[in-house]
């Protein structure tokens, strides 16, 4: 079989890629250098907090392949040997530091098909008969190659079936899948490639049911009469005018190496069979055809098992895709500048857990001598809490500059969380004004108590005001005061930011931002901004990435503005 190859002539290459729940499926190597980490920039995204974000590559050598770690918490192993770069041969193992975390199998496809093939070739060489029988599987194999390349299921089970057909030389085949408990007919098809109905199925499926839960081992049998089943004698064999019938069970495998591939044996591990039968002649079940039969049925199984997590990844990767979309509306909500001259400057991000977050903020000029300020957070994660806080991101884009204005505000937007969402859902919101004067004005909806950092490294907790919004009907929520002095900053963050894990689960916390703060208080909000999130960065790398991570702070300098 030839080499096949990419446009620079390089062999394609695959990764099969067992995920921690013990799912397999298998990726193209379809660019160089082919990304490998958790976030969604890499080009095989493994969720698994305990991967560094950008853990390793796949990069192109002179003869071939090899893997690179990107300095990763980790690292990264190949073959059980941890290794900063290495070239990659057929069939090596890629692991990333843990034994329950994701595992990869490095190929190349024809070296796949070949393995495939080499099973067929000892009952091809003993004559003509198993000559066409390779023939005919080799038509199976190009199938179950072209199913990686995106043919539909249906194609892959109808050429199953023919090539069943072409082992035992029986007349008609029809492949029956397990829903719901009963066997269901998914294909139909005679031995010249014609269709047949579901009718065209004389034998009752209660009988071939049977069969299949009564199993002892892979091959089943060939059976006549059909009395033998229990069958009324009128639907025996001879009454259906059949010479012989053959069923194989299709089974659930542990797809793996050659030597790893097992068959699990229970009657429930059973998702269909191949059922095949004959008006003209018996079933070819000669020892070399037998053996070609049981071995399709083992490739058979394990190619129903791909379809189903190929089919299972693309519906993963339309999600995916969809959340994309969502993520990059979601980051365009966010303020795309903040003001970094003049008397009022901020440093902000919002970097979501998942695709799209719960969290936001928002900085926006009330008036030429004023500033409002809004971070958020939502109850939950996902998609449910990200449509909430882009809601409510519109709520506050009305600013409010009195106290009593954003008393007003705040109330208002409760009113409105509580009829929405039925108390199902709440936000804490810390949000705040401030004049050129200095006055800071705020109001602490449950959020996490904002930190004033003086010049000279004194510290002051914001403390709540209130409860969160969309909690209680009748919460109030006092404005609170305090005269800002030249160099003053207020550091708002969300919880992601302190609860962020380390590998051993120990969080961030809260004295360990303060402890930043001392010792760096005259840093610019944006300098100041870049430490914090680098040394978060840097704690959970390899951890648990539990929530949202939203840090905004503001700087008060009325000396840039004379």
């Amino acid at each position: 079989m030839a080499a096949e190859s990419g446009a620079d002539g390089r062999r394609t290459a695959f990764l099969t890629v067992l995920n921690p729940s013990g799912n397999r499926t298998r990726v193209a190597v379809t660019t160089l250098p082919f990304l490998i980490g958790r976030s969604a920039e890499n080009q095989l995204v493994l969720r698994d907090n305990r991967i560094s974000r950008g853990h390793a590559q796949l990069v192109a050598t002179a003869d071939g392949y090899a893997v690179e770690d990107l300095k990763s918490r980790h690292g990264t192993y190949v073959n059980g040997a941890r290794m900063d770069q290495r070239p990659l041969h057929n069939g090596d193992h890629i692991e990333f530091g843990f034994p329950d975390s994701y595992k990869l199998t490095f190929n190349f496809e024809e070296d796949e098909l070949g393995r495939i093939l080499d099973q067929f070739q000892a009952p091809a060489e003993t004559g003509a008969t198993g000559a066409n029988n390779l023939g005919k599987l080799r038509a199976l194999v190009e199938v179950a190659r072209a199913l990686q390349n995106s043919l539909s299921t249906n194609d892959v089970l109808t050429a199953v079936v023919d090539a069943a057909m072409a082992v035992t030389g029986t007349e008609r085949g029809f492949l029956m899948l397990r829903k719901g408990g009963e066997l269901t007919v998914s294909v139909a098809r005679d031995r010249r490639g014609g269709p047949l109905s579901t009718g065209d199925l004389k034998v009752p499926t209660t009988l071939i049911s049977r069969a299949l839960r009564q199993r002892r081992e892979l091959l089943s049998m060939t059976f006549d009469p059909l009395e033998e089943q229990g069958v009324r004698p009128e639907t025996s064999v001879a009454d259906l005018e059949l010479r012989s019938v053959v069923c194989v069970p299709l089974v659930h495998v542990r797809t793996g190496s050659v030597e790893e591939t097992s068959i699990l044996s229970t009657a429930n591990d059973t998702i269909g069979l191949l059922y095949m039968d004959s008006r003209m002649g018996h079933a070819d079940l000669s020892h070399g055809n037998r053996e070609l039969l049981q071995t399709l049925a083992l490739e058979a199984s394990t190619i129903l098992e791909n379809a189903r997590l190929l089919e299972e990844e693309r519906g993963k990767q339309r999600l995916e895709e969809e959340l994309d979309i969502a993520r990059q509306i979601q980051s365009g909500l966010l303020p795309g500048e903040l003001p970094t001259t003049g008397w009022f400057r901020a440093a902000g991000s919002s970097t979501p857990s998942h695709q799209v977050g719960g969290d936001y903020f928002d900085v926006q000029q009330i008036n030429p001598a004023a500033w409002s300020t809004v971070v958020a957070d939502v109850s939950g994660k996902g998609v449910s809490s990200a449509l909430l806080a882009s809601l409510l991101q519109g709520a506050f884009l009305l600013a409010s500059e009195t106290p009593e204005q954003i008393e007003h505000t705040m109330l208002r937007v409760n009113r409105y969380m509580i009829e929405r969402t039925r108390g199902e859902k709440y936000a804490t919101v810390f949000y705040s004004t401030l004049s050129q004067t200095g006055y800071l004005q705020w109001a602490n909806a449950g959020h996490c108590a904002p930190l004033l950092l003086r010049p000279d490294g004194r510290l002051r907790t914001l403390q709540t005001t209130g409860l969160p919004l969309g909690m209680l009907e009748m919460a109030t929520y006092k404005v609170e005061t305090v005269q800002l002095e030249p160099g003053d900053k207020v550091v708002v963050y969300s919880d992601g930011v302190t609860e962020s894990e380390d590998p051993e689960g120990q969080f961030f916390g809260t004295e360990r931002l303060r402890g930043i703060l001392r010792e760096h208080p005259t840093d610019g909000c944006g300098e100041l901004h870049a430490r914090i999130m680098a040394a978060v960065d840097q704690y959970a790398d390899g951890g648990m990435m539990s929530d949202d991570v939203t840090l905004v702070i503001i700087e008060y300098l009325p000396e840039a503005a004379a």
